[in-house]
């Protein structure tokens, strides 16, 4: 869509520490993800349940850890991670 990828998620996998060229929409359809991201030097995590959002903004480093299996829909830049 103009630029934009959207996927689906199933897995009960760890992504990758990682930097979108854009911002990135992150959001838990089912199951519970634990969110790790990095602002001004410190990490930071959040516990994010099924319906909750997660807004990457441009340059914020982050990495998703499901806490068992967890569906995720991920709307971010073509070509990001």
């Amino acid at each position: 869509m103009n630029g934009i990828t959207t996927r689906l998620h199933w897995t009960d996998q760890p992504y990758r520490w990682h930097v979108n060229d854009g911002q990135e929409v992150f959001v838990v359809l089912d199951g519970q993800v634990r969110m790790h991201y990095r602002e001004n030097g410190s990490e930071h995590r959040m516990t994010l349940d099924s319906g909750d959002i997660f807004c990457a903004s441009v340059g914020t480093e982050h990495v998703a850890q499901p806490l068992g299996v967890a569906r995720i829909l991920v709307v971010e830049s073509e070509g990001s991670v």
